[in-house]
């Protein structure tokens, strides 16, 4: 994510999040940014001027999200041309990476984008040096719980009344060593069908455009 980004994902953030209370402020995503702490990414479709490319080929969101120049900071695409689908944050804290929100913009659902983002964490935390990766969730989120059990995360306790909104509890998850064999093996597993699925998806998705 860049500090041109940070519109975009405040909309995300309302969108996904609307009981939040206070909001997330502008003011709040430029500190986490440039926290040192903290890492964030977008997954996000390019603009040429006032047209909106679409899942092009060349230079596909799984071409931009898994290109490691976007991690560094690449300045070769204009981040005001790109329009953000989604983010993912997370901080390191010793040897954990602790995913602090995920969200997608409503209009993508169902297209594996939440997925890809979980992925590029996990990628990202474990170039960091992260050990493990932890979050919570609502225990009421079935689909994201089961999205994190795919991934290898385990329950580790509940967290009660941790949710501001409604009091609702929430489920503290947890990896195992990210860079372990078992887990690596089982994880470009996962990545290399969750590419191939969707890659074929957004390929037909142009044939048919």
């Amino acid at each position: 994510m860049r500090d041109s980004d940070i519109p975009q994902v405040i909309d995300i953030d309302h969108e996904a999040f609307p009981a939040q209370w206070p909001p997330i402020s502008y003011t709040s995503y430029k500190q986490e940014l440039h926290n040192q702490l903290a890492r964030y990414v977008v997954i996000y479709k390019e603009k040429r001027g006032k047209t909106e490319i679409g899942f092009r080929k060349e230079s596909s969101w799984f071409k931009c999200l898994f290109n490691r120049d976007r991690f560094l900071d690449d300045e070769s695409i204009s981040p005001r041309e790109d329009y953000v689908m989604g983010f993912a944050g997370f901080w390191i804290m010793l040897d954990k990476a602790h995913l602090t929100n995920i969200a997608v913009r409503e209009a993508y659902y169902h297209q594996g984008l939440g997925e890809s983002l979980l992925i590029s964490v996990i990628e990202l935390a474990a170039q960091l040096g992260a050990r493990t990766v932890t979050l919570e969730v609502r225990v009421s989120n079935k689909v994201a719980q089961n999205l994190y059990r795919k991934y290898g995360f385990q329950e580790a306790k509940i967290r009660h009344g941790y949710y501001s909104d409604n009091g609702e509890d929430a489920l503290l998850m947890s990896t195992d060593t990210i860079s372990s064999a078992p887990f690596q093996a089982h994880f470009q597993q996962l990545k290399q069908a969750h590419s191939q699925k969707w890659q074929r998806v957004f390929t037909l998705v142009n044939q048919l455009n």
